[in-house]
């Protein structure tokens, strides 16, 4: 097929955009843990893209979009990007993978919110190819490139099942398995920069757009419409939460900028499939039902440091659901729950719970595992120092 110049474009500007989004959740993630841990916690999210880059050329890609395997995962026809070239259907094939890369890193960047201030670098690198082999490749190949989910009919425009759901409910599993940081819940755990998760949040904002609007592959309406939503559903999210904490104390900028990441989980898989209106109720509910997630984790003392969970995990199955609920065909194509659509309400349901199932039970055996064998976690004098220090060999200025 012949290439559009102006699609190609765009998306490589959306793939660029997608890639600061994995440095803006090291800054998001930064800013929220002790300052003896900052280096180390921007370092975990700029790891786990080098080697997701690295992995996806090799094998990820061919799992996730090579020729189906029972639906379940792609064959190696496309090991080391054998028969990817410069050309394609409207953007380059490599264009497309590369796409998908950014995806792929960023992902395995916001699950490390279970291992903040207590994961050794080595274990994590190992956990982290294997992670990315074995739950994300699968569950992008589900969604997107021919496996059950897609022959099922599930929508997901750009990743609530395969980016928020494996990356929130992957973080619950793996923070159980590793267990709590030293002096969790009887020592103060304040973060040390709220200005700098600000900074993260708003390059996570930004780069939604090419999340979003990119996954429509072309420069289009569809795109112009996903760009809107996005924009919608992140600033519903925002103002829920923080009208949340405000009933509950004060409103603070933590919580505002945490609403707005909720909001953009939410739209995530609905972004190319719904209207305005839709996104604000979409934004609102995301909001606050992460916000109570939040809140129940901390009551059960769950030390899930830097909530993927509540935010990435309940906001992403939110999203999942709210998109068989709100989805038009005036915009994707096919109705919802909402126009007089019940089953794909139902295949909505049904896919949201297998990737909630099979994320969380797949990252408990692969962290446990790790666990058991060269150890996912520092010593206690090492985390009684920092990571910083006793991973990095390097602290932040005074």
């Amino acid at each position: 097929m012949e290439l559009d110049s102006g699609a190609t474009a765009f998306v490589l500007i959306a793939t660029a955009m997608v890639m600061l989004m994995t440095p803006g959740v090291g800054l998001f993630y930064g800013g929220m843990v002790r300052k003896k841990n900052f280096i180390s916690t921007i370092m975990l999210s700029m790891i786990a893209f080098a080697v997701v880059s690295i992995q996806w050329v090799l094998i990820g890609y061919s799992l996730a979009f090579g020729t189906d395997i029972g639906g379940f995962i792609g064959n190696l026809d496309h090991i080391g990007l054998a028969g990817v070239g410069m050309e394609g259907d409207g953007i380059p094939d490599l264009l497309f993978m590369v796409f998908q890369l950014v995806f792929a890193g960023l992902t395995l960047a916001i699950l490390t919110s279970a291992l903040a201030e207590r994961v050794k670098v080595s274990s994590f690198i190992i956990f982290g190819l294997l992670w990315t082999t074995l739950v994300y490749d699968p569950l992008a190949h589900w969604a997107w490139g021919g496996g059950w989910a897609h022959q099922l009919g599930a929508l997901d425009f750009a990743g609530g099942t395969v980016v928020h759901i494996s990356a929130g409910f992957g973080a619950l599993a793996a923070a159980l398995v590793i267990g709590k940081r030293i002096g969790f819940g009887s020592h103060s755990m304040e973060p040390h920069n709220i200005p700098m998760t600000l900074i993260g949040g708003a390059l996570l904002w930004f780069g939604w757009f090419g999340f979003n609007a990119g996954s429509a592959l072309a420069a289009d309406g569809l795109a112009a419409s996903a760009f809107v939503v996005t924009n919608t559903a992140a600033a519903a999210g925002a103002l829920a939460w923080m009208l949340g904490a405000w009933l509950h104390g004060k409103p603070s900028s933590l919580g505002m900028i945490s609403g707005a990441v909720a909001g953009l989980v939410a739209i995530t898989p609905a972004a190319g499939f719904v209207d305005p209106i839709s996104a604000i109720v979409i934004g609102l509910v995301a909001g606050l039902i992460c916000y109570k997630a939040m809140l129940w984790r901390i009551k059960k003392g769950l030390d899930e440091s830097l909530d993927a969970w509540a935010i990435h995990g309940v906001g992403g199955f939110w999203g999942a659901l709210a998109t068989g609920i709100f989805a038009t065909a005036a915009i994707g194509g096919v109705d919802g729950l909402l126009y007089g659509n019940v089953t794909q309400f139902g295949i909505q349901i049904v896919d949201a719970v297998a990737a909630v199932l099979y994320a969380f039970v797949v990252t408990y055996i692969l962290a446990y595992a790790v666990h058991k064998t060269i150890g996912l976690r520092v010593s206690e004098d090492e985390e009684y120092v920092g990571l910083d220090i006793s991973q990095h060999g390097e602290k932040v200025a005074n």
